[in-house]
């Protein structure tokens, strides 16, 4: 298999480039197009071949437009007419050089490496090594301390050790764990012969099963462990409070299984995004295990009986516990999602009665209408009705008037987006309103869901579009700066993650949370108060409002990035 070029030398000191030229990074696909985006006066630009700076193409910068979110004067430069394959970088006169970026069919090859590896980064309660491309960046077995705390109603001993540090904490949550997995999975289903190849030179590699599955089923083992008897679901696996900056085995807390500290002690939430994500775990390791994919549905049904009979349990911090909440007040969406789930793993008349009986009451959500978090409706931990929806419309059954309405939603919702992609100086799908906490992640999201609407009416333009908010996030915006780790000549380097807090550089593959208007830690609150929301964002450690790491956030990137492999 592949490697995704694990064993390339250590990259060279980049030249330094002008932050107003803004390319990916990363670079681009042959017959793709090819656009950067100029904050600076210029006229014409060049694109030479990195090696010898020779000139491949010449052009001429668009007429400067402005970017209200950002505040930049915006030309375009399109070389769409090069497909060479090389490496390459912009020179403008009066302007300077951009970072170099590459152009070949497997250009984001190493990116999907580095950033699905990152999980494996992530585990908790094994040593962890990277190996000898990545030297610093190991650590032994942590967190092997564990216990019930009182808010779970349970006492005793069990192994409870395993699964992925969430994002800069220690903490382990089943919502955010599901969510993960999901879209971990979906990559999978939807493009499997494009990630199958690549080794991500992880323990298991070679063992049968396909790399991303089997780093996947590490913290689906771990999220198994966290289902009661009775089929309920505890929600979150953490210390009582979050810990300094330390690595993870230096953490000697107490991981404390943690409940909502009064009967039933479990929630609905939890329990029904881990049947939704233990159905998807049935449906696709049966060719690799058969006996896994089995408990992984018989867990699926317990959780789901469970949680249709508690069906409003919510979850708050107990007292004496200041770690993530992942609270959520409405339990519509993940009932939904893991009836869809069920429905499509199994074919049992019960989940599609369930699906079809509340299905109406969620579905305008993709119509463009917003969430709570003020975000046109993208999948993410606290609003699952989308996975609901498009799991619903690509089972091979179920009502096809439901389907056909699902389907027809999506691809408008996904000729939307590209309109707000194309309307975007920065030609990505946020709006002003979206630059709050995880922007990043709604960038991701919103090629998500234009990825769903081409599967259901496939366009070049939705995979266009799906390109330009990968653009984005590997260098095109207002800061020149892929805010991918170790990725591209200017990454990001400093993320709010207690792992990296130790080491000299940061560790490899990590997506930042991204510009956040909302400004909620110190560091953002200094920015001078007119400053626009694409630029709400610094990248100091201290940052964890808009520098923080999250595995839902890195889910959804690796689902962007395997969509664009050979």
């Amino acid at each position: 298999m592949a490697e995704g070029n694990a064993g390339r030398p250590a990259a060279k000191v980049a030249p330094q480039a002008s932050l107003a030229i803004k390319v990916d990074q990363v670079g681009y696909l042959p017959d793709a197009r090819k656009v950067a985006l100029v904050s600076a006066p210029g006229s014409r630009f060049s694109v030479r071949r990195a090696k010898d700076g020779a000139v491949v193409l010449e052009g001429r910068l668009s007429e400067a437009v402005p970017d209200k979110d950002s505040g930049d004067r915006l030309a375009v430069a399109d070389f769409s007419a090069l497909k060479e394959s090389g490496e390459f970088y912009l020179d403008i006169p009066g302007v300077g050089r951009s970072w170099s970026f590459a152009i070949a069919p497997n250009v984001y090859e190493r990116t999907y490496y580095l950033g699905m590896r990152a999980f494996y980064g992530q585990r908790c309660g094994t040593a962890v090594d990277l190996g000898p491309e990545f030297p610093e960046f190991k650590y032994p077995a942590c967190h092997l301390q564990w216990a019930f705390h009182s808010s779970s109603g349970q006492k005793g001993r069990r192994d409870n050790i395993g699964g992925w540090h969430d994002a800069g904490d220690y903490g382990r949550y089943i919502v955010n764990s599901s969510i993960t997995v999901a879209n971990l999975m979906w990559t999978w289903e939807l493009y499997g012969p494009k990630v199958q190849k690549i080794n991500l030179r992880i323990p298991e590699s070679g063992k049968g099963t396909p790399d991303i599955l089997a780093e996947t089923r590490w913290n689906l083992e771990w999220m198994l462990k966290m289902q009661d008897v009775d089929g309920g679901v505890f929600h979150k696996q953490t210390s009582e409070g979050f810990v300094g900056f330390i690595a993870p085995h230096k953490d000697k807390t107490v991981s404390y299984v943690i409940g909502t500290g009064a009967e039933p002690f479990k929630n609905t939430t939890a329990s029904a995004d881990f049947a939704a994500s233990m159905a998807i775990a049935a449906r696709v390791y049966p060719a690799y295990d058969a006996a896994f994919a089995a408990q992984a549905l018989q867990a699926a049904e317990r959780a789901w009986k469970w949680a249709v009979a508690h069906p409003a349990v919510p979850f708050m911090n107990p007292k004496g516990v200041a770690t993530g909440g992942y609270g959520d007040h409405s339990f519509a969406d993940e009932l939904l999602w893991a009836s869809a789930e069920l429905w499509r793993t199994t074919g049992k008349a019960e989940y599609n009665d369930y699906f079809l009986a509340h299905w109406g009451a969620l579905k305008s959500r993709l119509a463009g209408s917003s969430t709570p978090q003020g975000l046109e409706i993208t999948p993410n931990w606290g609003e699952v009705t989308p996975m609901a929806l498009w799991t619903y419309a690509m089972a091979d059954r179920g009502d096809e008037a439901a389907r056909s309405e699902i389907r027809r939603a999506t691809v408008d919702l996904g000729r939307q987006t590209l309109e707000d992609v194309r309307a975007n100086g920065y030609l990505m799908a946020l709006k002003s309103k979206d630059y709050r906490w995880g922007s990043n992640s709604a960038v991701a999201t919103c090629g998500i869901r234009l990825l769903m609407a081409d599967h259901f009416a496939p366009d070049p333009a939705f995979q266009e579009a799906v390109r330009d908010n990968l653009h984005y996030l590997l260098g095109r915006n207002a800061f020149s700066l892929s805010f991918v780790t170790q990725v591209g000549e200017n990454p990001y380097r400093h993320p709010h993650h207690r792992p990296s807090g130790e080491t000299s550089q940061p560790w490899p593959g990590l997506l930042s949370g991204g510009p956040n208007a909302h400004r909620e830690d110190a560091a953002l609150a200094k920015l001078p108060k007119d400053t626009p929301p694409a630029k709400c964002f610094v990248d100091v450690l201290d940052s964890y409002a808009s520098n923080e790491i999250a595995i839902n956030w890195q889910s959804a990137f690796v689902f962007l990035v395997s969509s664009q492999l050979p």
